[in-house]
């Protein structure tokens, strides 16, 4: 398909234990595409209407706090921190490869009608392909896997779809939009990284994954 890259991804599911020691495989890699002269190589992949979705993102911010806020969940919002803080962002957004602890926090809404949602932490994996970076989801009923582009020294676009139930892989980014995710990956503290999806199809305006190196204990 020109101008977009088909982005398919390789997920592998694991236990706890599973996760200290073998990494997931990264995405498959993307097929070759020569990039628009002058333009971000992740502009010829994306699809409009999640360019529209990244061009509205301090929307996004701004409607999914007021909410969490106005709906009584102001001090979890502040006890999140720098994670919460739409101008948090520091130099250096690439994460480095190897496992991570994740935890979502969903804001404004979302299938149950809640401001605020903290769910509980599960592991992901950056990897590398080549000289792209991908991130996945290790477990859980549905699990978003993609490639993180270069944007910057601040943030870097992730665009990935989702994987449900027992399939091996999700499709490949732009075959089906209601699999589709786009967000922005940035570093807001040493060794803290977060993914921001605005306006999910969860009906939130805003995800935001924490993503922390995890370091298995050694005797």
């Amino acid at each position: 398909m020109r101008g977009r890259r088909r982005l398919a991804f390789l997920l592998s599911v694991c236990g706890l234990a599973s996760c200290q020691t073998h990494p997931a495989p990264g995405p498959a890699a993307p097929a070759e595409t020569l990039p628009s002269p002058g333009q971000p190589v992740w502009r010829d992949a994306i699809r409009d209407s999640d360019l529209d979705r990244l061009a509205r993102l301090d929307a996004a911010w701004r409607e999914g706090l007021g909410m969490a806020r106005a709906a009584g969940f102001a001090r979890r919002v502040a006890g999140e921190g720098v994670l919460l803080d739409p101008a948090a962002a520091q130099p250096r957004a690439a994460p480095a490869p190897g496992p991570y602890r994740c935890r979502l926090i969903r804001l404004g809404a979302g299938p149950r009608g809640r401001a605020f949602t903290a769910y509980p932490s599960y592991f992901c994996h950056v990897s590398v392909d080549g000289d792209e970076l991908a991130l996945t989801k290790q477990t859980g009923a549905e699990r978003p896997g993609g490639y993180l582009w270069s944007d910057g020294d601040r943030r870097m676009i992730f665009l990935g779809a989702t994987a449900i139930g027992d399939e091996a892989s999700p499709p490949a980014y732009g075959e089906d939009d209601s699999r589709d995710l786009v967000g922005i990956v940035e570093r807001v503290a040493p060794m803290r990284y977060r993914l921001v999806l605005p306006w999910t199809r969860s009906g939130a305006k805003l995800d935001v994954i924490e993503l922390i190196p995890y370091v298995p204990l050694t005797d």
